[in-house]
């Protein structure tokens, strides 16, 4: 059994992420840890409590970590695509989980869950990576403990947020240049090259809806995202970015990778934020300060939508 820890800032499609990782049988949901975001750090981890809460996940320890990065303040959230709440406008249609936070804040939880684990912890950034960084830095004696990092983030041909670079990574670029340059971990990054391939149109969302009390509950939720989506790419639907990495780290090579070196650019200007990987064929002393980390590149699209439903339902 997978023992996975979800780092977060919910978000729609970090609920769908969330939701694959509660709805599987075959994972040990360890922990989730909220992170500022796509909202304020209050919102994402009411958020998180009631995503869980959707999914009867009153055993899962919550623990509330960083409300802003590392050094610089974040420039904006990401209300445009999911709402003032992060979920649409429809966070307080969700049950209220009875059991409320930790009173471990993020960080400590985590040191705490994976030094008492017996086996090793995959964990899944699935927002900014503060939180992550504070904690390699802050405990390092846990890292032998870590399986793996799978985290989203990143556009290697362009962002979304700016030309250059994806929310999460624009979001904090120095916890990003910490954890994806610096560190040494084992780690799968999941751009949005791949994870805007991975939409879901409207029958996938009718299919979902209909499949029950947790699918339409998360259906519920994305009616802002959809419409966001729906005029930026001109199809009906909507991109589950988040839930694309959570799937790899379920189901590990779902994702097919490649092996590149990858700099964060941390400069104000055009680029800040920028995920830029090397293509080219270097020898691991020619690397120039870069780190060489798994990438995800491709997947079987349809077999990917197809997993993800049937776990949701």
């Amino acid at each position: 059994m997978t023992r996975l820890i979800i780092d977060t800032d919910p978000g729609v499609d970090d609920a769908f992420a969330i939701a694959l990782a509660a709805r599987s049988a075959d994972i040990d949901l360890l922990a989730v840890t909220t992170v500022f975001g796509n909202v304020g750090l209050e919102s994402t981890t009411r958020n998180a409590l009631r995503v869980l809460a959707l999914c009867g996940r009153e055993d899962v320890p919550v623990a509330v970590g960083a409300a802003r990065p590392l050094v610089h303040p974040q420039a904006s959230e990401g209300k445009a695509a999911h709402g003032e709440d992060g979920l649409s406008g429809q966070a307080d249609s969700l049950p209220t989980r009875l059991r409320g936070v930790e009173p471990l804040p993020a960080v400590a939880l985590m040191a705490k869950v994976l030094r008492e684990s017996p086996e090793p912890v995959t964990l899944v950034p699935i927002g900014p990576l503060t939180n992550i960084a504070l904690l390699l830095a802050t405990h390092p004696e846990v890292k032998p403990k870590i399986e793996r990092l799978v985290i989203m983030g990143g556009g290697l041909a362009g962002g979304n947020t700016t030309a250059a670079a994806e929310f999460n990574v624009w979001s904090d670029p120095e916890a990003a240049y910490r954890v994806l340059v610096e560190e040494d971990l084992p780690t799968v990054l999941v751009p949005i090259d791949l994870t805007y391939r991975c939409r879901v149109e409207a029958d996938w969302l009718a299919e979902l809806a209909a499949s029950g009390p947790v699918g339409a509950g998360l259906e519920s939720l994305t009616a802002t995202y959809r419409a966001h989506y729906s005029a930026l790419m001109g199809f009906d639907g909507l991109v589950i970015h988040d839930a694309v990495a959570v799937a790899e780290a379920i189901k590990p090579g779902i994702l097919s990778t490649a092996r590149l070196p990858v700099q964060v650019e941390t400069a104000f200007g055009p680029a800040r934020g920028a995920v830029i990987a090397d293509h080219r064929r270097r020898t691991q002393n020619d690397l120039h300060g870069a780190r060489a980390i798994d990438v995800a590149i491709d997947t079987d699209v349809d077999g990917l939508r197809a997993f993800i439903l049937d776990r949701l339902r």
